[in-house]
C-alpha cells in the first residue's frame, strides 16, 4: 500500500495567488504584477476615493470626507481572501469592498463613500486603471525590441539570404529588410497601444446610465463631475457612461491581440531561421533541455508563439461581449474580466520576451550564405529568364531556364556552369548574373525607408 506524500511545509505564497507556475509567456512580469489580485485592489479603492475627491472638488461632499476616504483607500487594510468569498454573493468584488471600505473611513466620513455609484462604475473604471498602469510596461519593452531591431536592420542592411515562399526558396532578400519589416510590426502595435492608452475612460453613469443618484445628491452639472472624476483618477472622461457601450474594452481586445500576433511573426520567423538545418539565427540566450545536453532551444520565441496562439481567442470572448442587453448586461460584463487580464498578461509578457528576444538575437551570415547556394544557384532563376529574354524571347528564355534547372537538380551542377555550356547565349556577365547578392531588389531603399519612422 503506498502511504500518501507528507504535507507540504516549506514557504509557499498564499493558495488564492497566481504566480505564473504554468505561465511562463508572463510570469513574474511587469504585466503580472500589474494585473494581480492586489493590483485589482488598488484599482477598486483608487476608484472609489477618486470618486468622493471628485465629488468634494465640486462641493457635493465636504472635503474631509475625501480625505478619509483617500486615507482608508489602503490594499493593506483589506482582506482580499475575505473578498474573494463574499464576492459570488453579488456577483462581483465591489459589494463587499464598499462595505468594508465605509467601515474603515468610520461613521462620520462613511456614507460619502460610493455615494451615488453602482458597482459597474467603480470596476469598470479599476479595470481602465489596471490596463493603463499594464500598458505603459508593454509600451516601455516595446521601445526596447523595436530599437533592437533598428538596429539589426541598420546592422545587417546588405544581408542576403534567401525569401522563402510557401516554404521555399524564392529569390533572394535581405536579413536587414526582415529585420525591418519586424520592427515595423512592432512600431504599428506600440501605435495601436498608445492612442488606445490614451482613450481609456472612467465610467460614471449610476445604477442605469443617468446619474440620477448623483442629481439627488446635488449635482447640477454631470458633464462637470464626471470630468472631475476623470482627473481625480487619471482616465479620459467619456461621452457617454458605457455600461452597455463597450468601446473601451473593444479597442483594448485589438490592440493587444494585434501586439501579441505581431510578436508573434517575429517569433515564427525566428523559429523556422534557427532550425538545426538552417542555422541562420539563434537566441542569445536559448533555453537548455531536460534530456539533451547539446540543445539550446528557442524558448523565447515558443513563448511569444504561444501568446499570440492564445490571444485571438480571448479578444474573441470580449468583442462577444459586445452584444450586451439593456442599460446593464447579464453575464456579458462578468465574461470580460479573466479574459482581459489574460489578454494584458500576455501582451505584456510578450512584449518583454520580444525585447529580450531581439537584443540578444545571434545572426549567422555564413549560414544564409551557405543556403543561398543549396539550390545550386537557382535561387536566381528569376532574374536570369528577365536577362534572356530581350534576347531568346520570353518564351524560349523561359523553356531554357526550366531546362537548365531540372539538369541542375538531376545532375547535381551548378547553373552558372550550366549555362557556360550554352552556345546560343550572347555573352553576358553569368558571374554577375548567377551572383545572388546582386539580385535583392530594392531591399535596402526599403530597408533604409523603414528606418526613418519613429
Amino acid at each position: 500500500m503506498t502511504s500518501a506524500p507528507p504535507p507540504h511545509t516549506g514557504s509557499a505564497s498564499p493558495p488564492y495567488a497566481d504566480t505564473g507556475l504554468l505561465a511562463p509567456e508572463w510570469g513574474l512580469s511587469a504585466a503580472a504584477s500589474e494585473t494581480g489580485d492586489h493590483a485589482y485592489l488598488r484599482a477598486l479603492l483608487d476608484a472609489e476615493a477618486a470618486l468622493t475627491r471628485a465629488q468634494a472638488a465640486l462641493g457635493l461632499v465636504p472635503a474631509e470626507a475625501a480625505t478619509a476616504v483617500t486615507e482608508a483607500a489602503v490594499p493593506g487594510r483589506f482582506g482580499i481572501r475575505g473578498l474573494a468569498a463574499r464576492t459570488p454573493d453579488g456577483g462581483n468584488p465591489v459589494i463587499p469592498l464598499v462595505r468594508d471600505l465605509t467601515r474603515e473611513v468610520g461613521e462620520e466620513y462613511g456614507p460619502y463613500v460610493h455615494r451615488g455609484a453602482t458597482s459597474q462604475d467603480i470596476m469598470d473604471t479599476a479595470t481602465m486603471l489596471v490596463a493603463v498602469r499594464t500598458l505603459g510596461p508593454v509600451l516601455a519593452d516595446l521601445g526596447r525590441t523595436e530599437r533592437a531591431l533598428a538596429g539589426l536592420a541598420a546592422e545587417h542592411r546588405d544581408t542576403v539570404l534567401p525569401g522563402r515562399t510557401l516554404t521555399q526558396h524564392a529569390v533572394p532578400t535581405t536579413f536587414g529588410l526582415k529585420a525591418a519589416g519586424w520592427r515595423s510590426l512592432v512600431l504599428d502595435a506600440r501605435d495601436r497601444v498608445t492612442r488606445v492608452r490614451g482613450s481609456l475612460p472612467v465610467q460614471l453613469g449610476g445604477a442605469a446610465g443617468t446619474l440620477a443618484a448623483f442629481q439627488a445628491y446635488g449635482t447640477e452639472d454631470a458633464t462637470a463631475l464626471v470630468r472631475a472624476y476623470a482627473r481625480e483618477a487619471g482616465l479620459a472622461a467619456p461621452v457617454l457612461p458605457w455600461h452597455t457601450l463597450r468601446t473601451p474594452i473593444a479597442d483594448l481586445a485589438g490592440c493587444l491581440a494585434f501586439t501579441a500576433g505581431a510578436l508573434g511573426k517575429l517569433a515564427a520567423d525566428v523559429l523556422t531561421l534557427s532550425r538545426t538545418e538552417i542555422g541562420e539565427v539563434s537566441e542569445g540566450d536559448g533555453g537548455g533541455s531536460s534530456a539533451m545536453p547539446h540543445k539550446a532551444n528557442p524558448v523565447r520565441s515558443a513563448l511569444l508563439a504561444a501568446a499570440a496562439r492564445r490571444a485571438p481567442q480571448l479578444a474573441a470572448t470580449l468583442y462577444g461581449s459586445l452584444v450586451a442587453e439593456d442599460e446593464r448586461p447579464a453575464g456579458a460584463w462578468h465574461a470580460e474580466w479573466t479574459p482581459l487580464r489574460d489578454l494584458l498578461r500576455l501582451a505584456g509578457g510578450a512584449a518583454g520576451h520580444a525585447a529580450g528576444l531581439a537584443e540578444g538575437l545571434r545572426v549567422h551570415p555564413a549560414a544564409m550564405r551557405r543556403n543561398l547556394d543549396a539550390t545550386r544557384g537557382l535561387i536566381v532563376s528569376e532574374r536570369l529568364s528577365a536577362a534572356l529574354s530581350p534576347v531568346l524571347g520570353r518564351a524560349r528564355a523561359k523553356q531554357l531556364v526550366t531546362e537548365l534547372a531540372r539538369r541542375a537538380h538531376a545532375e547535381d551542377r551548378p547553373l552558372r556552369e550550366l549555362l557556360g555550356e550554352q552556345d546560343d547565349l550572347p555573352d553576358l556577365d553569368l558571374d554577375d548574373l548567377s551572383d545572388p547578392a546582386h539580385y535583392t531588389g530594392f531591399a535596402a531603399t526599403l530597408t533604409d525607408r523603414a528606418l526613418e519612422r519613429r
